[in-house]
């Protein structure tokens, strides 16, 4: 049978007949019905999909009842190994080739594990077939309940000085979500959502883990690029919109959403020393200015709009008093004050906890220590490291751990495929019969809202034409360009024009993207009229570990060879490529613009004299840029979180309490234009 994606026009909607007649008269939508191995049931001349092959319709096959309805019967069919099966999120095994791998899939699907985040890069065309095929393995296996696939952001463009322009075929980019909470417009944020819903949904993907609704309130912290900065009521209002745009309107989920996974619960931010609680040495989030409300409040706007899922951080509270409760210092996918008496309770969320990945795992030697040095000088992957984040609750085994999640209010373990120690830990009596049918409950109550049982195949006819196609995309590149934040803007350096300075030295800029736009490039310095550079915020690194990039501290230009040592980092900055490039251009004694891209905060002190013109940028491409320094799409940002004006200031700021650092170079909220 042909496939078609008339599917996602389906099936909840029913209407009586004038004459008032029964529920036998009732006229139903008839909804197109994808398959490639099963039979077709027809009943009072309907047609519906005969998925567990027994000649009979079950009522949950029967598309004409609700999600709930046909959840309970199914669950009733299950057996404990096909629910534990359902706790699972695992991840999609690809081969050298970056395909699915059917191999590996095997042993997967036969333990009935049927969630999955997708890695696949590259071509959206090869994600459709790859994510078509793996339903059609699906449908076969037991009562042939669909697979949901996930993924993290696949939207967003940082910068890349080799790419002229998007690639065409693959999904449309747009900046970070810093971008958008520097122009701070939900109605932005809803058109971008909904696009990427479309592109998603287009290649079979169903669930979005994302967006982050944590607070960039502590400047070390790694993860702000994911964050809509650090202002809780604009948090909110995008977080909503977001959510809004993804699933497709704010009444819940229906065939054309994308599930989205707000997190993290109960707000990610306020790391100690902003250390990222993905490794042993960031595991605990404080509250010194014990502003925990503060944190809660953005995800009050995906309540609003009935987000399909929420994600609990690794973080474990320490010293946290909340409503005179003092809360348990155990990681947040743990704790039941946090995820059952204020989420399921205060804000009664209906529906899917799907924890962080991994937290499960122990974190052994190798967890804590990483790489060897001579394994580095092998060039050992540092993904080879194992990891785990079940912190607090370390002394407890594994199927322990599975038991204190789920008691906690856990339905779904991200990062896990392996279901045998939750079997463990149901065989064992630690996890009730009652605790597994509500999750499996709550999980495929949204795979029906979504229509998979009625059609999880997509069109590939229509991938490669649709997926970030030039509609997309010229809204996209028009907003990396509009986001960009103007910090700084002498005698009136910008916008330029290749009349006044039309010989341009360059620095991580696309030499052909400035000739397009009429300038001359030249490889001196002094040969020069104006100098354009892009650069980074700096951080440091610990090459040992898989997620080391939130080591030591993160901010400032600073000599990071030194950084241990160098305590009140006012090296020489000898390790920074982008500041001896900076400096050069300051030798040079040229008007000199500066775009840094800003996917944290930093400490900008020591380059903001250099430059005639000093911008900030969330993520764009070079054209996207140009458009900004021309005047063609002049900046309308402002900044989503302050800019410290030194370590000091860093250091003696609350983790928990935002822009509160001594004398910021800049303020929150801070942005110029022309």
């Amino acid at each position: 049978m042909k496939i078609t994606m008339l599917v996602l026009i389906l099936t909840a909607v029913t209407f009586s007949l004038l004459n008032g007649c029964g529920s036998d008269d009732r006229i139903y939508f008839q909804p197109s019905l994808g398959y490639k191995t099963l039979s077709l049931i027809e009943v009072d001349n309907y047609h519906f999909k005969d998925l567990n092959r027994d000649g009979q319709l079950s009522p949950y096959e029967d598309w004409r009842l609700t999600s709930a309805e046909r959840a309970s019967d199914l669950v009733s069919q299950m057996n404990t190994k096909q629910k534990a099966g359902l706790m699972m999120h695992g991840t999609l095994p690809l081969d050298s080739a970056g395909r699915i791998s059917s191999n590996a899939m095997t042993p997967l699907l036969n333990n009935y594990v049927n969630t999955f985040i997708t890695r696949m890069a590259g071509d959206p065309l090869a994600i459709a077939e790859d994510n078509n095929a793996l339903q059609q393995r699906a449908e076969a296996i037991g009562l042939g309940i669909p697979v949901t696939i996930s993924t993290d952001p696949r939207n967003h463009f940082i910068n890349d000085p080799n790419a002229t322009a998007v690639g065409a075929g693959g999904f449309s980019q747009w900046p970070e979500l810093l971008g958008f909470a520097a122009l701070n417009d939900p109605e932005l944020v809803k058109e971008f959502a909904d696009i990427a819903r479309q592109e998603y949904r287009t290649v079979g993907i169903h669930e979005a883990l994302s967006p982050q609704a944590d607070l960039s309130t502590e400047p070390r912290w790694g993860r702000s690029a994911g964050t809509f900065g650090e202002d809780n009521i604009i948090a909110k209002n995008l977080v909503g919109a977001y959510i809004e745009g993804f699933q497709r309107g704010i009444e819940g989920l229906n065939p054309n959403s994308v599930i989205s996974v707000v997190k993290h619960f109960a707000g990610g931010g306020p790391q100690l020393n902003g250390f990222d609680a993905h490794n042993h040495f960031g595991k605990e989030q404080v509250y010194p200015g014990s502003n925990f409300q503060y944190h809660l409040l953005p995800f009050e706007g995906a309540f609003d709009a009935n987000v399909g899922s929420v994600m609990p951080y690794y973080g474990q509270p320490i010293g946290l008093n909340y409503n005179d409760q003092n809360i348990e210092a155990i990681g947040f996918g743990f704790n039941k004050q946090i995820l059952d008496t204020l989420l399921r309770g205060k804000y009664n969320f209906k529906g899917v906890v799907l924890s962080d990945w991994g937290i499960v795992n122990d974190c052994n030697d190798k967890c804590q220590l990483g790489l060897s040095d001579q394994e580095l000088t092998d060039g050992v992957s540092v993904w080879t490291v194992p990891f785990g984040m079940s912190w607090g609750v370390e002394p407890l085994s594994i199927a322990e751990r599975y038991a204190k999640s789920v008691d906690a209010g856990v339905d779904q373990f991200g990062g896990v495929q392996d279901p045998s120690h939750l079997l463990e830990a149901i065989a064992a009596g630690l996890i009730t019969n009652e605790q597994i049918d509500k999750a499996a409950q709550r999980i495929l109550i949204q795979k029906f809202d979504l229509g998979l049982f009625e059609n999880p195949y997509v069109d590939t006819s229509i991938v490669t034409n649709f997926v970030g196609n030039e509609d997309f995309q010229r809204v996209a590149t028009k907003t990396q360009s509009r986001a960009h934040v103007l910090l700084k803007n002498d005698a009136e350096t910008l916008p330029l024009s290749p009349n006044k300075t039309p010989k341009v030295y360059l620095y991580q800029v696309n030499a052909q993207v400035a000739t397009d736009y009429g300038f001359t490039v030249v490889d001196k310095l002094e040969d020069a009229d104006i100098a354009i550079l892009r650069v980074n915020a700096p951080y440091e690194t610990d090459p040992r570990l898989p997620f080391g990039n939130v080591h030591f501290g993160q901010l400032g230009f600073f000599d990071q060879t030194n950084l241990i040592q160098d305590q009140d980092h006012q090296g020489v900055y000898s390790g920074s490529e982008d500041y001896a490039a900076i400096q050069a251009a300051t030798a040079a004694a040229i008007p000199t613009v500066i775009s840094i891209y800003l996917d944290r905060p930093a400490i900008l002190t020591a380059i903001e004299p250099s430059a005639s013109a000093l911008l900030a940028n969330f993520g764009a491409l070079d054209s996207a840029f140009f458009d900004v320094l021309l005047g063609k799409t002049p900046p309308q940002g402002h900044l989503p979180f302050e800019l410290p004006s030194s370590w000091q200031a860093v250091l003696e700021q609350d983790e928990d309490v935002a822009h509160d650092s001594a004398n910021p170079l800049y303020q929150l909220g801070f942005g110029l234009s022309y």
